[in-house]
């Protein structure tokens, strides 16, 4: 059932991701800093690798301060706001260190924590950063409406100005505002949508195990499991699969959080297994993958029931062809031209591939179908605005020529588990050829 291509050989390298959520999430640099330090760079000499791990602790150590200053302006913000008192003063403090180093207490001791203290740092310091920002901005927006109160007098008496002033009913307002936007991003995370696409090929579409000449594939994207999203969540994601009754399932990378070790304790594997699908799971690596390490996240999936591609092509059903590409963490993977080039391109190609970089690229090579992730579609506003500037297609389908290409927002997210402008969603492709 089953034709591996071999591969090549790969020295990995890692490459520094763009931080496209700073206030948001500005601990992103904290991973991908960490691996750096692991990843080789083959072809740079002892004096550039030196000078590129200064950049990144340069790089690390300013988005720290920011969002050290950010706290402090917070706290110090909150505390005008609220009655003068040392309980009040000690109280306010209190919470915002706490918020504040609970996060980078989880990225630094997660792996040495028991799994429980580990899931409620990581819970707390992700919930308070996203509170943090939200808070932060409406305070910025705030001290704006100050600014124009103060130089213009004839605004100074109106209902609207009023409310911009720096009290406890003001400081109530924006924390009943924020709260209610976290809990409502919080059921919006919950509630998984179901994305259906039609896909019609212009190639015949035959196989043994096709009665109806129809393929119903499900994709999936950035299931980030470990610390934050664990075996009660993916035990209803699997149901949720194989409801859908599926010929094939695709996975499109970051399957893995940061960590195989919570998915080892949590037996995921065995869960994993239960997934019912034909002609087989089928995955490839993403980023994260690269953040817990590539040869345990391997050696872990591997164990999974899931046949893993790894710049590597599958035949299935003599059928149609699954090429999975290593991700674009590794500057040296094979291009999408060297795997498809002594493919029979009279049969359908399916392709995943973690990052959507280059969709002209998947048009060109003969792909019929796309479905990459990463983008998370932005996961809460702003980012969900700064993603759209940042790729061709951060979400959602598009046709290029012949290839049929969808982008995921993911199952999963990363951080803190609020959606807000953006879906937790599963794809269904029901496709059907010539």
């Amino acid at each position: 059932m089953f034709d591996i291509q071999p591969k090549k050989h790969l020295e990995t390298s890692g490459c520094f991701s763009s931080v496209y959520m700073l206030l948001i999430k500005c601990y992103l640099c904290a991973k991908y800093v960490k691996l750096h330090f692991r990843v080789e760079w083959p072809s740079a000499t002892k004096q550039v690798k030196q000078k590129r791990k200064v950049i990144m602790w340069i790089v690390f150590l300013l988005i720290v301060a920011i969002y050290v200053v950010g706290n402090y302006y917070l706290y110090n913000r909150i505390r005008r706001m609220l009655p003068s008192g040392r309980g009040v003063t000690v109280g306010i403090a209190s919470l915002v260190i706490v918020g504040s180093v609970s996060f980078f207490t989880y990225q630094i001791l997660h792996d040495e924590l028991p799994y429980q203290v580990s899931k409620f740092l990581l819970f707390a310091g992700t919930t308070w950063m996203t509170f943090f920002a939200y808070m932060l901005m409406i305070l910025l927006v705030v001290s704006v409406i100050g600014l124009v109160n103060r130089y213009l007098p004839s605004c100074t008496k109106t209902t609207f100005f009023s409310y911009t002033q720096e009290n406890v009913v003001m400081l109530g307002l924006m924390f009943a505002f924020v709260v209610m936007l976290l809990v409502g991003g919080h059921f919006k995370y919950l509630w998984k949508t179901r994305v259906e696409v039609p896909v019609k090929l212009k190639k015949a579409l035959s196989a043994d195990s096709l009665s109806q000449k129809k393929l119903k594939v499900l994709g999936l994207s950035d299931m980030h499991l470990g610390y934050g999203i664990g075996s009660d969540e993916l035990e209803d994601w699997v149901q949720k699969i194989n409801a859908e009754k599926p010929d094939i399932v695709l996975i499109a990378g970051d399957l893995i959080d940061n960590s195989v070790k919570p998915l080892v304790e949590l037996q995921i594997d065995t869960i994993l297994c239960k997934i019912k699908a034909p002609l087989g799971v089928y995955a490839c690596l993403g980023n994260h993958e690269y953040i817990a390490g590539k040869e345990q996240s391997i050696n872990f999936l591997r164990k999974s029931n899931i046949r893993l591609l790894v710049d590597e092509v599958a035949m299935v059903d003599s059928a149609f062809y699954v090429v999975g590409r290593d991700d674009r963490m590794n500057r040296y993977r094979l291009s999408l031209k060297e795997l498809t080039a002594n493919l029979d391109h009279s049969k359908p190609i399916f392709l995943i591939d973690h990052q959507p970089a280059d969709l002209n690229e998947t048009s060109s090579c003969g792909v019929d179908l796309l479905l990459s992730g990463h983008t998370h579609a932005g996961q809460v506003w702003p980012a969900t605005w700064l993603v759209k500037r940042m790729y061709e297609n951060p979400h959602g389908y598009v046709k290029k020529g012949n290839s049929h290409i969808y982008v995921s927002s993911g199952i999963g997210l990363w951080g803190g588990k609020f959606r807000i402008g953006s879906q937790s969603e599963y794809v269904v492709f029901e496709v059907t050829g010539l």
